[in-house]
């Protein structure tokens, strides 16, 4: 078992910056890949950021490319959302995951997830 705790969301205004957080425990965090997913009021789960056990690969969805950074620190067992230039459409719960693949883009290939951090964006 892989338990995800995040943290970091809040209230920034448009324009501005925010880092997520996401503390893993339970496994040996190098064998697992993490991903970033969101989900805005109404809508459907949707794919933010990926990156790869070693941290080698990374893969963003097209509207958060340029402007969010996916990292992880083993020796921390953390992985990081930079989230910088944000826009009001970027409001959303953010969740943390992980799976025991190298890496994975698609949310029924993660295993474990998070309970979500809020971001929100003023205009």
């Amino acid at each position: 078992q892989v338990q995800l705790v995040e943290s970091g969301g809040g209230l920034v205004q448009a324009g501005g910056s925010l880092r997520l957080s996401c503390a893993a425990s339970g496994r040996t965090f190098s064998t697992i890949a993490l991903g970033w997913f969101r989900q805005a009021p109404g809508k459907e789960r949707e794919f933010a950021a990926a990156i790869s056990r070693s941290g080698s690969w990374t893969y963003y969805t097209d509207s958060v490319k340029g402007r969010f950074t996916i990292s992880r620190d083993n020796a921390k067992n953390t992985v990081y959302l930079q989230m910088n230039s944000l826009k009001p459409e970027d409001t959303a719960v953010y969740y943390c995951a992980a799976t025991d693949r190298d890496y994975a883009t698609r949310s029924y290939e993660y295993n474990y997830w998070g309970q979500g951090t809020q971001v929100t964006v003023s205009s």
